[in-house]
C-alpha cells in the first residue's frame, strides 16, 4: 500500500473524451506510427506489430493496431501475413525492408473491418492495403527471370540523397 501526496476527488478530475469503440469498416489514409518485431505468445513465430495512426478522410486522430505474421509453424498464417506485408511496403513504396524502423513513416490507405467478439468487446481489423492516392509511388517487382521483357528506355536516376537525410521509410533499398 502506498500513501497518495493528496486526496484526490473523482468529481474534480478531468473527463477523458477519447472513444476506444472500433471505427466503422472502410477504407481509412493512415500514417504509420510504430513497428515492432514481437514473439508470439506461444514464442514459436514472430510478427510486426504495427500502429496506424487515421489521417482522414474521417475518424482523424483515431488509432488502429494490425499484425503482420512474418514467422509461424502455420504455413497458412505465415503466408498471409507475408503478403500482407508485400502489400504493406509496396503502397509504401519499399522494395526491401530490413529493419521495422523503416515502415514507421509510411503513408498508405487501409482497409478497416470490424471483428465481433462478445468476450473481448469488437474491434478493427487491417484487411487490406493500397498507395494513397497522390502518395509515394509503389514500388516495382523484379522482372522474372523466366519472362523477358523488351528493355525500356529508363529516366535518368535521380541524385541519391545524403546518408541519413530522408526518413526510414522514404530510403529504399
Amino acid at each position: 500500500m502506498a500513501q497518495l501526496p493528496q486526496a484526490f476527488s473523482a468529481a474534480e478530475l478531468p473527463q477523458s473524451d477519447r472513444n476506444y469503440d472500433p471505427i466503422p469498416e472502410g477504407w481509412y489514409d493512415v500514417e504509420i506510427k510504430g513497428a515492432e518485431l514481437r514473439t508470439t505468445k506461444a514464442g514459436t513465430g514472430q510478427y510486426i506489430a504495427v500502429r496506424y495512426d487515421v489521417t482522414g478522410p474521417t475518424h482523424a486522430g483515431r488509432v488502429v493496431y494490425g499484425n503482420l505474421n512474418v514467422s509461424n509453424p502455420n504455413p497458412k498464417a505465415e503466408e498471409i501475413g507475408r503478403q500482407q506485408l508485400g502489400e504493406l511496403m509496396r503502397a509504401i513504396g519499399l522494395g526491401v525492408v530490413q529493419d521495422t524502423d523503416q515502415l514507421v513513416g509510411g503513408r498508405l490507405s487501409i482497409k478497416v473491418s470490424i471483428r465481433k467478439s462478445e468476450q473481448y468487446g469488437d474491434s478493427n481489423d487491417v484487411k487490406g492495403f493500397k498507395a494513397v492516392v497522390g502518395g509515394a509511388a509503389p514500388a516495382v517487382a523484379a522482372p522474372s527471370v523466366s519472362a523477358p521483357q523488351a528493355a525500356a528506355p529508363q529516366p535518368a536516376a535521380a541524385p541519391a540523397p545524403a546518408a541519413g537525410s530522408a526518413p526510414p521509410w522514404a530510403q529504399r533499398a
